[in-house]
């Protein structure tokens, strides 16, 4: 979730600071504190998801749902490609021995989420829970870590583009017609194909986030040729999407039969309170039965287009924070419990996960809102104390224990 979910942020902190590597005279933390104000509001996002009121339905709160719908898990993963790029030397990637020990605590990090997020999936709860796919995504993206920004661009463009296409190729091959959704693990074969986050098509968005982090963020210009490269996206990917779903004879059938089969809600959410449907071997799968469904850019689609306009959300999501952290010194007190929420995500992921399992609060659709605000107020007031006594969640902390290992390394 590392997100980010991991402590790969905490953990690079220092070095980042020490190595002073933006335009000098820019202020010196404020990168990484807006890092962790957009790892906070991608947590309450999850949270909205999973545990919030029905999208769709009339008012601001509807709307709020909505919107974290599929973007909040983007903005996860581009956010954990962030955190690789801090392991691994975030302006200048790590060589030598410093780079083999990046390489080594990058890899010990995804084999604990992946066990972890497995831990997770196995209680059962209807959230598709993210973290085994991330450790997952952070193995893939190892091998590219020594690349700039333009060719991990280009990487995460061609991906994008050839990723959905071939995961629809090979529906037939490795399940059929049918997807697996809600927890429905299946091995590797989920992990890279029939999860709720299939690597096939969430890598981009991962790569997409080692390509931020390459850029030099400080410096005002760079900051706004990413927002408008995020507006960009934005708009290609829902304005293509749009345009593509009126003009294309059938693809507007095609995205309806879709949302109405067991596609475009890999990762569901319990606030319907209706039971999870089944999974019949007559679903309609992912992108639905003809290729038209592809022009889909709804929340976990799957498609080119849904990944290119996810993306420019987070983009623009995560320069914001970065902006306005350095913008307005004031800011950084208001926002510091959500701050502190964000230097945890790894605890506060799994905390709502296991506090699903526990409370089981799946059908409890009248008091919705009171359950994800409960959820977010006592996650916020966990973070804030402990943030007063401790630099890292108790999960981080661990995590970094569990990479001290590398200093063996010769």
């Amino acid at each position: 979730m590392t997100q980010h979910a991991d402590s790969a942020a905490t953990d690079a902190r220092s070095p980042e600071r020490e190595r002073g590597e933006p335009t000098p005279g820019a202020p010196g933390v404020g990168r990484l504190v807006g890092l962790d104000l957009a790892r906070g509001l991608a947590v309450f996002g999850m949270y909205a998801v999973h545990v919030g009121p029905a999208p769709g339905q009339d008012g601001v709160i509807g709307y709020l749902m909505e919107l974290a719908q599929g973007r909040s898990s983007a903005l996860f993963a581009v956010l954990a490609g962030f955190a690789v790029a801090l392991i691994t030397g975030r302006r200048t990637p790590k060589t030598g021995l410093a780079g083999r020990r990046a390489v080594a605590k990058v890899i010990i990090r995804a084999v604990i989420l992946m066990a972890l997020g497995t831990a997770l999936t196995l209680t059962g709860t209807p959230v598709v829970p993210i973290l085994a796919f991330y450790g997952l995504f952070f193995l893939l993206v190892l091998p590219l870590y020594r690349l700039g920004t333009k060719p991990l661009a280009l990487i995460a463009v061609g991906w994008a583009l050839v990723g959905p296409q071939l995961l629809y190729a090979l529906k037939p091959v490795v399940g059929g017609r049918v997807f697996l959704s809600y927890g429905q693990a299946d091995g590797p074969v989920s992990l890279f194909f029939t999860g709720g986050y299939p690597a096939l098509t969430w890598v981009p968005f991962v790569i997409a986030g080692m390509a931020v982090a390459r850029c030099d963020l400080a410096a005002t210009a760079v900051r706004i040729r990413l927002a408008l490269t995020g507006v960009a996206l934005a708009v290609t990917g829902y304005g293509g999407s749009w345009l593509a779903v009126r003009l294309v004879p059938g693809a507007a059938e095609a995205v309806r039969k879709a949302e109405q089969g067991s596609g475009m809600s890999s990762m569901p959410s319990m606030s319907s309170g209706s039971p999870m449907p089944s999974v019949s071997p007559d679903s309609i799968g992912i992108f639905g039965d003809t290729p038209a469904g592809m022009l889909a850019a709804a929340p976990h689609s799957e498609a080119t287009l849904s990944i290119v306009a996810a993306t420019g959300v987070a983009i623009l999501v995560i320069t914001a924070c970065l902006a306005a952290i350095d913008a307005f010194p004031g800011l950084r007190r208001l926002a510091k419990p959500v701050i502190a929420v964000g230097s945890m995500s790894l605890t506060a992921y799994v905390y709502h996960i296991v506090a699903i399992w526990l409370l089981n609060t799946e059908g409890q659709t009248a008091s919705r809102l009171y359950i994800l605000l409960g959820f977010i107020a006592s996650v916020t007031v966990l973070a804030t104390i402990w943030s007063r006594f401790f630099q890292r969640g108790p999960l981080e902390w661990l995590m970094g224990r569990a990479t001290e290992i590398v200093r063996r390394m010769q």
